[in-house]
Parts: C-alpha cells; sequence; structure tokens
C-alpha cells in the first residue's frame, strides 16, 4: 500500500504571524451568504421577505441603452451582462469576494482539462507576493529563487527577513534549469539549517525569456514532490510564445500528466493580465491558483487574502477576459484575432531582430527570445570599462547603461538588478517598442557600442 505523500506546507509550518491574524472567514460567511441570498431573489423574488439585499451600487445603464448595439459586437454585450451578473451589487464600485469568479475558474479548469477543480482553489489578486506571508516564518526559512529573476520574489523575501536560496538558470542551455544545480543549492542551504520551504519557477522566463521544455518540467515537479517543497511557478507570459518548436506547459497540467494529483504535489500558479501580448500593466488584476493544500490552509490563504477585502473590479473583469477570450463564432472574434496575432507577430519580430543585432556586435551573445517581453543579452566588458565603472563606485552593467542612456536615450535594466554569475554583465531590453523604433533602437545602440568598445579598448 502507497504511502500519503507528506504535505510541504501544513497548518502548524504556516507563518504564526498569519495563524495570529483576526480571523477574517466569520464575515466571509455572511458576505456569502449575502450572495446567495442575492441569487435566491434573482431567481424567485418571493424567496425572502425582502427585495434586495441592500447596497450602494451604480446602475449599468448603458446595458439596456439601445445604442449599445451600434458601439459595441453583440458578444460584447452578452459578455458584459454576464459579468456584471457575478458581481455583487451589479457595481464595479462595490467590493467583491476575494476568491475567483466563475468565468475565471471555468476558464482555468477547462485550459487544463481537469475540471473537478474550480473556484475554491482560485483567489484573485493584486500583488503576487501573498504566498509570502504564509510560507516565510522567520530568517531561517528560505525560498530557492532563480537567478537571473525579477526583483519581485527576492524582495519579498528580503522584506519579510527570509533568506534567499539562488539557483542559477544555464545560459549555455538556453536558460534553462539544472536540476542538479539545483539540489546542491537545496542540501546546501538544509546543511546550513535552513528550511528550504518552496522553490520559485518563471516559465515563460523574466528577463530571460525562455520556455521550458516539458521534460524540465517534470524534473522540477519531481524535484519539488520528493522534497516536499511548495511549487510556486509564476505563468505570466504564457501566451507570448514566439518559437514553433516549444509550447507553454502549466506546471499543473505537467504534474497532472505523470500522475500526480491532489495529495502529491503543493502547487501554486499564478497569472496576471498586466502581462502578456494583451499588457494591461495598470489594472493590477490575476489570479492564484492553489492546489494540493488542505482544507485548513486553503482557510488560511482566504483569510490573508481577505485582509485587502479584494482585488480592483476592473482587474478582475480584465482577467476573465483573458481567460475566455472572444471564440470562433463570435462577432468581436476576427478583429480580437487580427489584433492579437499582430501584436505578437511585431514582438516575434522584435525579438528576432533585436537578438540578431546583440550577437553580431563585439562582445555580445544573446539567447533566443522564445516567450515573454524581453531578451537579456551577455556583454563582456572591457577591463578599462570595468575600472571606470569601479572608479565610479558603480557595477560594470550600471556603468555601461548609464552610457547608453546619456548617449541615445535608450533606458536598459542592468543584470545586476536581477542577478547573474559573478563575473559576467548582462542587460534587460525590452522587445515592446513597435517595429519602426526597434529598429531605430538597433541603430543607435550599433553605433554606440562600437564606440564605447572602441574608447575603452585595452
Amino acid at each position: 500500500m502507497l504511502r500519503a505523500a507528506a504535505r510541504a506546507l501544513t497548518v502548524s509550518s504556516l507563518n504564526p504571524k498569519v495563524l495570529a491574524l483576526a480571523d477574517h472567514h466569520l464575515g466571509g460567511l455572511v458576505a456569502r451568504r449575502a450572495q446567495s441570498m442575492q441569487q435566491e431573489l434573482d431567481a424567485n423574488p418571493a424567496s425572502h421577505p425582502f427585495s434586495e439585499v441592500l447596497a450602494l451600487c451604480n446602475h449599468p445603464h448603458l446595458l439596456d441603452r439601445s445604442e449599445a448595439s451600434f458601439m459595441f459586437s453583440s458578444d460584447a454585450i452578452t459578455r458584459a451582462r454576464e459579468i456584471v451578473g457575478f458581481i455583487p451589487g451589479k457595481t464595479t464600485g462595490g467590493y467583491s469576494h476575494c476568491q475567483a469568479n466563475s468565468i475565471v475558474s471555468e476558464f482555468r479548469a477547462n485550459a487544463d482539462k481537469y475540471g473537478n477543480e474550480l473556484s475554491s482553489n482560485l483567489t484573485i489578486f493584486d500583488r503576487v507576493h501573498m504566498m509570502m506571508h504564509l510560507l516565510i516564518r522567520g530568517k531561517k526559512d528560505g525560498i530557492l529563487c532563480p537567478i537571473p529573476s525579477h526583483s519581485l520574489y527576492t524582495d519579498s523575501m528580503v522584506l519579510r527577513g527570509a533568506t534567499l536560496v539562488p539557483y542559477y538558470l544555464d545560459e549555455s542551455r538556453g536558460w534553462s534549469v539544472n536540476i542538479s544545480d539545483l539540489k546542491k543549492q537545496l542540501d546546501g542551504a538544509r546543511a546550513k539549517g535552513i528550511a528550504v520551504r518552496g522553490l520559485v519557477v518563471v516559465n515563460p522566463g523574466n528577463p530571460t525569456g525562455q520556455v521550458l521544455v516539458e521534460e524540465n518540467q517534470c524534473e522540477i515537479v519531481e524535484l519539488c514532490k520528493n522534497e516536499c517543497l511548495v511549487l510556486l511557478a509564476d505563468e505570466v507570459y504564457q501566451e507570448n510564445i514566439y518559437t514553433d518548436q516549444k509550447k507553454f506547459n502549466s506546471f499543473k497540467k505537467v504534474a497532472r500528466s505523470i500522475g500526480y494529483g491532489e495529495g502529491d504535489i503543493s502547487l501554486v500558479s499564478f497569472h496576471s493580465v498586466s502581462n502578456g501580448y494583451y499588457g494591461e500593466c495598470g489594472r493590477r488584476g490575476g489570479y492564484m491558483e492553489v492546489t494540493g493544500f488542505s482544507s485548513e490552509v486553503r482557510g488560511e490563504v482566504y483569510k490573508v487574502a481577505s485582509l485587502s477585502a479584494c482585488s480592483n473590479i476592473s482587474g478582475q473583469i480584465l482577467m476573465s477576459l483573458v481567460m475566455n477570450p472572444p471564440k470562433v463564432g463570435d462577432e468581436s472574434y476576427p478583429s480580437y484575432r487580427a489584433e492579437r496575432d499582430s501584436i505578437l507577430s511585431s514582438l516575434s519580430c522584435c525579438a528576432e531582430a533585436m537578438v540578431s543585432t546583440f550577437n553580431s556586435m563585439e562582445g555580445m551573445t544573446c539567447n533566443k527570445a522564445e516567450g515573454g517581453i524581453s531578451v537579456f543579452p551577455s556583454v563582456r566588458l572591457p577591463p578599462r570599462a570595468i575600472e571606470a565603472a569601479e572608479a565610479m563606485n558603480t557595477e560594470p552593467d550600471v556603468f555601461y547603461a548609464l552610457r547608453l542612456l546619456e548617449s541615445t536615450g535608450i533606458v536598459v535594466v542592468p543584470g545586476s538588478v536581477f542577478g547573474q554569475v559573478p563575473g559576467t554583465w548582462h542587460f534587460r531590453c525590452t522587445i515592446l517598442p513597435q517595429e519602426e523604433k526597434t529598429r531605430q533602437i538597433i541603430s543607435r545602440f550599433n553605433v554606440f557600442h562600437e564606440a564605447f568598445m572602441e574608447e575603452f579598448r585595452s
């Protein structure tokens, strides 16, 4: 008889500060009951001795105006009515439940073809670092984080006084995850008394732009299961794929495909409306799917999420549209498909042009951008340039980026912001500019780099 897998996170191993928080769950019970009563009233106005669950609300009057059909497609109007129906009070100016609405939940389940896992696993959020509140109990707790990676995770750990356990992505193999190095970092941290709680994986990569192959993902899943780690999967660039040789696979799908269910691995998957080809960065909407946790732990997740009442409604609406876009047969589908394909094609062309240009420059190498929104070239700076940077008490890649900015007006982010193998220098360059501007950027970059290398040549 197989022994049940140990849980990577239990109530007893949560951050005790979370357990000490005032429990808002009872208030949540009232709110949920109010929502269900409103639904009962909508279905049967005589079901209660009152006509509505009172709330200050705005009336979505535009949907009831005849001119709406001339301004919007029929499926857009239908979708708007459907979304408004899920919002408590039917107004975007009020609060909502901090867990997912039915539209997001349904798509997430269908996307991975595991429909038995529904909205109880989903939490709508504005910031992805919420899970750090639960995982991190003190400075002896650690999280494995990829280097280079977005500073969101490393900064969250610093703020919570945790220990960063870095693992370096393998640049020579297209920024893949080297499992043997990952295991070495894990064992080394544990030997120092660090309780490693989880593993962050960013796929597609930021700033590195790689898309992990399924074999590599399976290795990561196996490691997390065997080592009892919570797998924190940042999958916010999942629609931005620029190669025919690879496709995006969610870690949930990979875990289920190799036979691991709810009781085998603890997994948190992140997605956001701020990223991807839609790039609504200011809307601050996203979701976190929590699987492989007990009902008690999910209750604590809900408690932490409820501290901010709810994420903004506009972000939630856009998230539902991202997860459930127009389909073939919808009136708006042709325009949606044309705009989406145009954006992704432009991003792909810009990425290809930048990678080709950087690889042609003296002292530079750049892996292909397979996904995401950026490229991350390596630049071998001349010794004299490094000396000049040291004389200014700054990092060499920062020195290079500042000189580039002063000379061309081009802004890149130094690799030291994201972390890099000691002794190497990189910078992140986005592929977001329009194609005509990309050509201008490439031309200016070429002129600057040639002059820079010549100025500091030994």
